[in-house]
């Protein structure tokens, strides 16, 4: 569908330091280098010697560069250079200088240099090599954010919220935490070991893992029930605005219209803008998706649905939890503040900052904050994220153990009259309980979903019956 405002400027909304997958971007369409080309930017400086006047376009003369700190700066690089316990070359210091400065604004800025924009490529289409778990860089540790469905991460149990305490035996510190992000990545086919620790546990977990070529379809659509749809996005990519209207036609085509559907957006670690504002829009019909703000003016866009509903207005629910974030954010938000879809989970992780893509040149660029996100209703989900309208705790539901029993109903009375409406080959056992119960044992919010989606759609017959 159109997307109003549309920029050539690459727009970030991605979980911090996502080092084991593709950083999770949401962006717009991609822009050449030279078409993004960084502006001009003043560097003005004052100090005794100072005495030329400042350049144009500087808000004030009391926040200038002052001498002493560039001087201050020159003998910290002389001190290192000459100094530090092994020899460093000067592009690996100011590389360190460059980073250390964009590290200090916040989590997201970065400097990239020509891997990080290969990787950036790599982003858009869901396809890398690595394990399948978002990383967060926390206190000079890793603490995974999510595992992607069907990845070695995830198969191998890797949990949110879990740490990783050792990379092959390697105990992770401040100090070297940046060599070990460069370890979670590699070959297709090469081993690698994660000791983890899960949160309220002291019990180190060693896992054997092997990298493999991710490639994430970001997409999975079923009937959870005759007339109730699964909607499953595991993160936002360039195909995802595409793969959805494919799989969500085919169910609809081959089954009918559909009386509900679940939107399971949880561990979803963001993605593409352009794509989260793309499935926004599938469901709506009109309203503000997403506004952004920030000091430039390209950083002040607002995007708007069109006409087009996939679902036609039947019920939805969003399941959310602290692992949705991002672009998973401004869908859950549009969805909520438009009274398109109830929320149930979890509070989501609270990103609503934008970063935006700036290249220096063919192979570098800087990726750095420049705006604020806001939901439908003018709220900044930032530091705080999405409550849910129905809280739901993060449970696992066993099957009550039973004694058997003869008599369950009258039909199991000896000499019980029959009903003379009762078609032959019926099961009259057969009243969708054991379903539920094997959906709640497999996943407990996802069954309470579902019991919440067929009351607001038999709510909804109702009223239209009333009317």
């Amino acid at each position: 569908m159109p997307l109003s405002n549309h920029r050539q400027i690459v727009l970030l909304l991605a979980m911090p330091l996502l080092l084991a997958v593709p950083y999770a971007r949401a962006q717009t369409a991609p822009a050449s280098a030279a078409s993004l080309a960084a502006p001009p930017v003043d560097l003005p400086v004052s100090g005794s010697h100072a005495d030329a006047p400042a350049h144009a376009g500087t808000s004030s003369g009391a926040d200038q560069v002052d001498l002493d700190d560039i001087r201050n700066f020159s003998r910290v690089y002389d001190v290192v250079r000459q100094a530090y316990v092994e020899k460093v070359d000067n592009k690996t210091l100011m590389k360190a200088a460059i980073t250390g400065m964009l590290s200090g604004l916040d989590p997201h800025s970065e400097y990239l240099d020509k891997e990080g924009l290969a990787q950036l490529n790599e982003d858009t289409t869901g396809q890398y090599s690595g394990l399948g778990i978002e990383v967060l860089q926390e206190d000079g540790g890793l603490r995974i954010v999510s595992p992607i469905d069907d990845t070695p991460a995830a198969r191998a149990g890797i949990k949110a919220g879990d740490s990783i305490v050792k990379i092959n035996g390697t105990l992770i510190d401040p100090q070297n935490v940046g060599s070990m992000f460069d370890q979670l990545r590699g070959k297709p086919g090469s081993k690698i070991t994660l000791t983890i620790v899960h949160p309220n546990s002291d019990k180190l977990i060693d896992l054997p893992l092997v990298r493999e070529n991710i490639e994430i379809g970001s997409i999975k659509v079923r009937e959870l029930e005759p007339g109730y749809a699964y909607i499953r996005i595991t993160q936002f990519q360039d195909d995802t605005v595409s793969d959805l209207n494919k799989k969500l036609g085919e169910l609809i085509a081959k089954n009918g219209p559909q009386k509900g559907a679940v939107l399971d957006l949880r561990n979803n670690p963001g993605g593409l803008l352009t794509a989260a504002v793309g499935v926004s829009d599938d469901f709506l019909n009109a309203g503000v998706i997403v506004t952004t703000r920030g000091r430039l003016q390209d950083s002040n866009m607002s995007f708007s649905a069109h006409h087009g509903d996939q679902l036609n207005g039947a019920p939805m629910i969003v399941l959310t939890n602290n692992g949705t974030a991002s672009a998973a954010e401004i869908v859950s938000g549009a969805l909520k503040d438009n009274h398109r879809a109830l929320t149930m989970g979890q509070r989501t992780f609270g990103k609503g900052v934008v970063q935006t893509v700036i290249p220096l040149d063919a192979d570098h660029a800087v990726k750095i904050t420049t705006a604020r996100y806001y939901t439908p209703n003018g709220t900044s989900i930032q530091a705080e994220g999405i409550k849910p309208d129905i809280a739901l705790a993060d449970l696992t539901v066993n099957k009550a153990d039973s004694a058997p029993s003869l008599i369950n109903s009258e039909a199991d009375l000896p000499n019980h009259l029959a009903n003379e409406n009762a078609k032959a080959g019926t099961d009259i056992n057969d009243d969708g309980s054991a379903a539920d119960a094997k959906l709640a044992t497999g996943d407990y919010a996802l069954a309470q979903a579902l019991n919440v989606l067929k009351g607001m759609a038999l709510g909804k017959t109702a009223a239209a019956t009333n009317h």
